[in-house]
Protein backbone atom coordinates (compact mmCIF):
# COMPACT_ATOMS: atom_id res chain seq x y z
CA UNK A 1 0.00 0.00 0.00
CA UNK A 2 0.80 3.60 -0.90
CA UNK A 3 2.00 5.69 2.02
CA UNK A 4 1.03 9.49 1.03
CA UNK A 5 1.45 12.36 2.54
CA UNK A 6 -1.75 13.89 3.49
CA UNK A 7 -4.13 12.13 5.37
CA UNK A 8 -8.10 13.10 6.47
CA UNK A 9 -8.75 16.23 8.84
CA UNK A 10 -5.42 17.54 7.11
CA UNK A 11 -5.90 21.22 5.71
CA UNK A 12 -4.87 21.31 2.52
CA UNK A 13 -4.06 24.20 -0.55
CA UNK A 14 -5.05 23.47 -4.03
CA UNK A 15 -1.92 24.46 -6.31
CA UNK A 16 -3.41 23.07 -9.70
CA UNK A 17 -6.92 23.01 -11.58
CA UNK A 18 -10.04 24.87 -11.48
CA UNK A 19 -9.88 25.38 -7.94
CA UNK A 20 -6.20 26.45 -7.70
CA UNK A 21 -5.45 28.97 -4.43
CA UNK A 22 -8.52 27.46 -2.63
CA UNK A 23 -7.94 25.70 0.74
CA UNK A 24 -9.94 23.00 2.31
CA UNK A 25 -10.24 19.99 4.53
CA UNK A 26 -9.59 16.14 3.41
CA UNK A 27 -12.61 14.16 3.73
CA UNK A 28 -11.65 11.23 2.91
CA UNK A 29 -8.32 9.72 1.11
CA UNK A 30 -8.54 6.90 -1.81
CA UNK A 31 -4.95 5.75 -1.95
CA UNK A 32 -5.37 3.10 -4.62
CA UNK A 33 -5.74 5.99 -7.40
CA UNK A 34 -3.83 8.57 -5.32
CA UNK A 35 -6.55 10.94 -4.85
CA UNK A 36 -8.42 13.01 -1.82
CA UNK A 37 -12.13 14.20 -0.98
CA UNK A 38 -11.84 17.99 -0.34
CA UNK A 39 -14.66 19.63 1.35
CA UNK A 40 -16.19 22.54 -0.69
CA UNK A 41 -13.41 21.63 -3.83
CA UNK A 42 -13.81 19.79 -7.31
CA UNK A 43 -17.55 20.13 -6.75
CA UNK A 44 -19.56 18.19 -9.61
CA UNK A 45 -23.28 17.80 -10.55
CA UNK A 46 -24.84 14.82 -10.25
CA UNK A 47 -28.10 13.65 -11.11
CA UNK A 48 -30.37 11.53 -8.46
CA UNK A 49 -33.54 9.72 -8.44
CA UNK A 50 -36.37 9.83 -6.11
CA UNK A 51 -35.46 8.45 -2.86
CA UNK A 52 -36.70 8.37 0.99
CA UNK A 53 -33.85 11.23 1.69
CA UNK A 54 -34.67 13.20 -1.73
CA UNK A 55 -38.22 12.63 -2.55
CA UNK A 56 -38.27 15.04 -5.23
CA UNK A 57 -34.67 13.77 -6.66
CA UNK A 58 -32.63 16.15 -8.96
CA UNK A 59 -29.16 17.82 -9.45
CA UNK A 60 -27.30 17.32 -6.32
CA UNK A 61 -23.62 19.51 -6.38
CA UNK A 62 -20.69 17.20 -4.64
CA UNK A 63 -17.41 16.80 -4.29
CA UNK A 64 -15.41 14.92 -6.26
CA UNK A 65 -12.01 13.47 -6.32
CA UNK A 66 -8.77 15.50 -6.87
CA UNK A 67 -5.25 14.12 -7.48
CA UNK A 68 -2.86 14.03 -4.34
CA UNK A 69 -0.15 15.67 -7.06
CA UNK A 70 -2.33 19.14 -6.77
CA UNK A 71 -2.57 19.50 -3.13
CA UNK A 72 -0.39 21.20 -0.44
CA UNK A 73 -0.62 20.64 3.31
CA UNK A 74 -1.25 24.39 4.70
CA UNK A 75 1.80 24.77 7.46
CA UNK A 76 0.06 25.01 10.97
CA UNK A 77 2.45 27.73 12.22
CA UNK A 78 2.27 30.22 8.96
CA UNK A 79 -0.83 29.13 7.43
CA UNK A 80 0.93 28.74 4.12
CA UNK A 81 1.39 25.92 1.95
CA UNK A 82 4.54 23.40 2.50
CA UNK A 83 6.38 20.26 1.80
CA UNK A 84 5.82 17.48 4.49
CA UNK A 85 8.76 15.39 5.97
CA UNK A 86 9.36 12.64 7.95
CA UNK A 87 11.82 11.87 11.03
CA UNK A 88 11.34 9.40 14.02
CA UNK A 89 11.45 11.11 17.31
CA UNK A 90 12.45 8.24 20.00
CA UNK A 91 10.33 5.29 18.60
CA UNK A 92 7.51 7.03 16.64
CA UNK A 93 7.56 8.52 13.20
CA UNK A 94 6.09 11.92 12.89
CA UNK A 95 4.92 14.29 10.05
CA UNK A 96 6.81 17.68 10.05
CA UNK A 97 6.36 21.16 8.29
CA UNK A 98 9.05 21.46 5.48
CA UNK A 99 8.94 25.62 6.25
CA UNK A 100 8.78 25.45 9.91
CA UNK A 101 10.25 22.25 10.70
CA UNK A 102 6.38 22.00 13.20
CA UNK A 103 5.65 18.81 13.70
CA UNK A 104 1.91 17.97 11.85
CA UNK A 105 -0.77 17.14 14.28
Amino acid sequence: MKKLNIKKGDTVYVNAGNDKGKTGKVLTVIPAKDRAIVEGINLVSKHTKPNAKQPQGGIVKQEAGIHISNLQLIDPQSGKPTRVGHKFVGDKKIRYAKKSGEEIK
